[in-house]
């Protein structure tokens, strides 16, 4: 990875961190009305997995990529997977925190495992690569 592919995917990672923050801190009173369920599963549950979902990916890539031995990818994952879980249990307990917001442990949940599955989705080609 260069210096500017890294400097970029720095600036992203930071980008979506603010996103997130923004999703999960914001006051939005004039929302639209939205279905309360997705296929039997609550809305909001799948809007805190499709947040967390990048984090394993944008985290590596915004701490060097995966060079080296397979080792160190399963290592950085593991960091990153860690990193974002800390995050998301941050984010629950300052919605706790706020006049107009709630902290649900059930959040957290679909957070956790979109950080799991999509850590096991970065890992595997980076192994199956290692593995040849």
């Amino acid at each position: 990875m260069t210096r500017r592919q890294l400097i970029w995917s720095r600036i992203l990672f930071a980008v979506y961190l603010a996103a997130v923050a923004f999703l999960c801190f914001g006051q939005f009173s004039n929302s639209q009305d939205v279905p309360t369920d997705l296929w039997g599963i609550p809305t909001d549950k799948v809007v805190h997995f499709l947040m967390f979902f990048p984090f394993p990916l944008l985290a590596c890539l915004a701490f060097g990529g995966y060079r080296g031995k397979p080792g160190q990818a399963v290592l950085k994952t593991a960091l990153a997977f860690l990193a974002g879980c800390a995050f998301a249990a941050g984010t629950e307990w300052v919605q706790t925190r706020l006049p107009y917001r709630s902290g649900d442990p059930v959040d957290f949940q679909a957070d956790a495992l979109a950080l799991l599955l999509s850590s096991v989705i970065v890992l595997l080609p980076v192994l199956a690569k290692h593995r040849k």
